[in-house]
């Protein structure tokens, strides 16, 4: 069976936005602000496991876009908390690369995947 990259990296994305949750919560006693980011952050994941079923390359498009737009939220969330002093800038950067790189492998993703429903 083939590596699937974008499943296992928004996995591991999700496993570290479960983690930095647990840190805001008990750390931070921030519990809004983490609660929005545990939402989208892991959201990524499970629409790119639903986009794995999904009944046509529109609808997979479609899965898939909605996920681009959850990575895009997440950034956002990761970002107020590091303006805030929540997040050294050493945490922020580490798991906003990873954000980054998820965003970058969606935006491929929709990419090929109009150009393959418009061939």
């Amino acid at each position: 069976m083939r590596e699937n990259t974008i499943r296992n990296k928004s996995f591991a994305f999700a496993i570290r936005i479960v983690k930095l949750y647990q840190f805001l919560c008990e750390a931070k006693k921030k519990f809004i602000l983490s609660k929005q980011l545990l939402r989208s952050g892991t959201a990524v994941g499970a629409l790119i496991r639903e986009a794995e079923h999904a009944e046509s390359k529109t609808d997979f498009k479609h899965q898939m876009s909605i996920a681009q737009k959850e990575i895009n939220e997440t950034i956002y969330w990761l970002e107020l908390p590091k303006a805030t002093g929540y997040l050294t800038d050493e945490q922020f950067q580490s798991i906003n690369k990873d954000a980054v790189e998820i965003i970058k492998l969606l935006t491929s993703i929709i990419k090929s995947t109009k150009a393959n429903i418009n061939h």
